[in-house]
């Protein structure tokens, strides 16, 4: 077994490809338009389907909210390098909710962003190996 995707609802398609793709460094990796039943789908991740997990943006036409409710927790992602992360992410319109710098009660350094729709992605910095 392995885990296939992430699907995150979202209220605007194109706004949301973009923070994932040039904000993130995620690639598009597929897209499905649905009129008929009135969702389009994008699919984004580091690399291929086949080898990863990604997340499956949904847009349902017409939503441009949602409640993400109390039960929601965050992604996390692997970065080398949290502040430099942050700054990049903020200097091009992200949100940075959290700041680099250790977890607490511990040495593993963290920073936390929030994406368009505002659900929250964790920056893990990599250890050295």
């Amino acid at each position: 077994m392995r885990l296939l995707h992430t699907m995150l609802r979202v209220g605007d398609m194109q706004r949301s490809v973009d923070f994932y793709t040039k904000l993130m460094g995620m690639r598009l990796l597929r897209t499905t338009d649905r009129p008929e039943q009135k969702y389009s789908l994008a699919f984004v991740g580091y690399g291929p389907e086949t080898e990863q997990a990604v997340l499956e943006l949904t847009y349902n036409y017409g939503i441009d909210k949602y409640d993400l409710g109390g039960g929601y927790g965050h992604i996390a992602v692997e970065v080398p390098d949290a502040a430099a992360a942050c700054e990049k992410i903020r200097s091009s319109g992200g949100k940075v909710t959290r700041e680099a710098g250790p977890v607490k009660g511990g040495t593993t350094v963290i920073a936390f962003v929030e994406d368009p729709d505002g659900y929250k992605i964790e920056l893990i910095e990599r250890k050295a190996a």
